[in-house]
């Protein structure tokens, strides 16, 4: 299935900037920009279990210079987590105009360059800028999804899925 992507980016930066300041999303950069892609337009997309994995897939360094709306940015990000050191990048939303809306320790609003001044958590080394790709790509592969949040109503959609109706 093919989802309008001018329509799909406009309503994730609209999701995204509903919650500028939020901290739910500290250290979980991708889980932002999937959430807002997905649940602000009912889709499943599949991309990398984080955001280095996500940009190679993606190939986002052939894609340099200032990002077009919508398009995912992506940053080397090296440093700590689960006890283990490695990159594990770090990826943001553009709204058009040289801004991206990412999670950091929370969700803000900076300019895509600008990502690589911002202080590092210990440990953690300053952020790299690799490149973009357009959302279109991302979209790649999505399907039609019902994002509830509610947990016990989704818990039960999935076991009626699962074994039919109770």
């Amino acid at each position: 299935m093919a989802f309008d992507v001018e329509t799909c980016g406009d309503n994730a930066v609209t999701w995204a900037l509903a919650r500028e300041g939020a901290a739910d999303y500290a250290t979980r950069c991708l889980a932002f920009v999937e959430d807002a892609i997905e649940r602000s337009n009912d889709l499943e997309m599949f991309g990398g279990d984080d955001a280095a994995e996500s940009a190679i897939l993606y190939n986002a360094a052939a894609n340099t210079g200032t990002p077009p709306a919508h398009a995912l940015v992506f940053y080397e990000g090296v440093g700590e987590l689960h006890g283990e050191r490695r990159d594990w990048g770090h990826v943001g939303l553009s709204l058009g105009d040289g801004r991206v809306v990412h999670a950091w320790n929370r969700v803000r609003v900076d300019d895509h360059l600008a990502l690589e001044q911002l202080t590092p958590a210990p440990g953690w080394e300053p952020l790299r800028y690799l490149g973009w790709v357009p959302l279109s790509r991302a979209l790649e592969g999505a399907r039609p999804r019902h994002w509830d949040d509610d947990p016990a109503a989704a818990a039960q959609r999935m076991q009626a899925e699962r074994f039919g109706p109770a």
